[in-house]
């Protein structure tokens, strides 16, 4: 008597693996529908002329975000590493602006005629002064672990973060600062409950500006060349003539020095800094960066843009405690999900 061949095993595992990934997905989308059908009857509630407020408020903030994320993707895509010291860079950009501003004499309530050269003069100092922290940031604390296990300079940048926040905090103490409030406060209608005001138009003027500069300089520029090669293959371009060391040194540089004009532009918006003020915005422009696509500086912009929209809507249409939950369950959906982004791709491991 033959004996019976037994059932692979294989199979029941691969349908039970089906099955649940059908009602994973399920799930997803039943309370992506849910979510959906609140936020149109929330925005169906208020009307036309709110939403586009909310959303005009929406590209502001996420114009900031861009700016920081655009450090991010850069410093990751040519060493993968998430810096996550970078939010902190970001925050002392406006801890020196409002050093530097009473010493040109700039106070609220003079015209703007008067405090254009100096806010352009502090502007300028505030990137460089970041820039050149980041680089030593990245010749003490993570250039000798550039060949160590990743993990390594993870926990690095957590401890240069904390580090960074902790002179901050020694430097200026634990409470809210008050920027000066030195931009116009006209605004300019748009339409019924509608206005957009100096402030945005200065928030997005200096991102757009900022980020076509840097596209171009990174596409154009025999330096964004170098980035780009040692980004794709660094022992390559290392045999090729590049100087590895002072590539990742600039890329350190010109990202520190955006997050530095983020946090001058955020205060000049916000008109208040705190010394933990990069924490909770470096995780949204982190995760900007990761939605957009990370190592993509357009992805970057357009994530920070998103994520700018999705908090103003969160704080405009829900309650605001919920605002952080959102965005970082859209950070979950995204790495479950798209893991490369919108507009990342999937490249082989080096």
């Amino acid at each position: 008597m033959e004996r019976p061949i037994a059932a692979p095993r294989a199979t029941p595992i691969r349908l039970r693996g089906l099955v649940s990934s059908r009602v994973v997905n399920t799930i997803v989308l039943v309370l992506v529908a849910v979510v959906g059908v609140l936020v149109i009857a929330r925005i169906w509630h208020r009307g036309p002329g709110y939403f586009a407020q909310i959303l005009v408020y929406g590209v502001a903030n996420g114009s900031i975000y861009a700016l920081i994320a655009i450090g991010y993707t850069m410093v990751y895509g040519i060493i993968e590493l998430i810096n996550f010291a970078h939010g902190d860079v970001f925050t002392l950009g406006g801890f020196v602006a409002l050093a530097l501003l009473p010493m040109f004499g700039v106070k609220e309530g003079q015209p703007t005629s008067a405090v254009i050269l100096p806010l352009l003069i502090t502007l300028v100092v505030s990137m460089l002064f970041c820039g050149g922290v980041n680089v030593l940031i990245e010749r003490i604390a993570y250039r000798p672990l550039r060949h160590a296990p990743r993990l390594a300079p993870l926990i690095t940048a957590v401890g240069m973060s904390f580090t960074l926040e902790g002179i901050m905090f020694l430097w200026r103490g634990p409470f809210f600062l008050h920027f000066p409030d030195l931009l116009p406060r006209a605004r300019i209608v748009l339409g019924p409950d509608t206005t957009i005001g100096a402030k945005e138009l200065t928030v997005i003027g200096v991102a757009v500006v900022l980020t076509i500069v840097l596209s171009l300089f990174v596409e154009r520029s025999k330096l964004g060349k170098a980035m780009r090669a040692t980004a794709q293959d660094r022992d390559a371009a290392q045999l090729m003539g590049i100087d590895i060391n002072t590539t990742i040194a600039l890329t350190f540089f010109i990202g520190a020095a955006l997050a530095g004009a983020g946090g001058v532009v955020f205060g000049l918006y916000f008109n208040s800094l705190s010394f933990d003020l990069g924490f909770s915005a470096g995780l949204f422009a982190f995760t900007a960066a990761v939605l957009g696509g990370i190592g993509n500086i357009y992805g970057a912009a357009i994530g920070g843009l998103l994520i700018g929209m999705v908090q103003s809507f969160s704080d405009g249409y829900f309650d605001s405690t919920w605002t952080q939950v959102v965005i970082f369950a859209v950070l979950i959906l995204v790495l479950v999900f798209r893991p490369t982004g919108i507009l990342g791709m999937r490249v082989p491991e080096k």
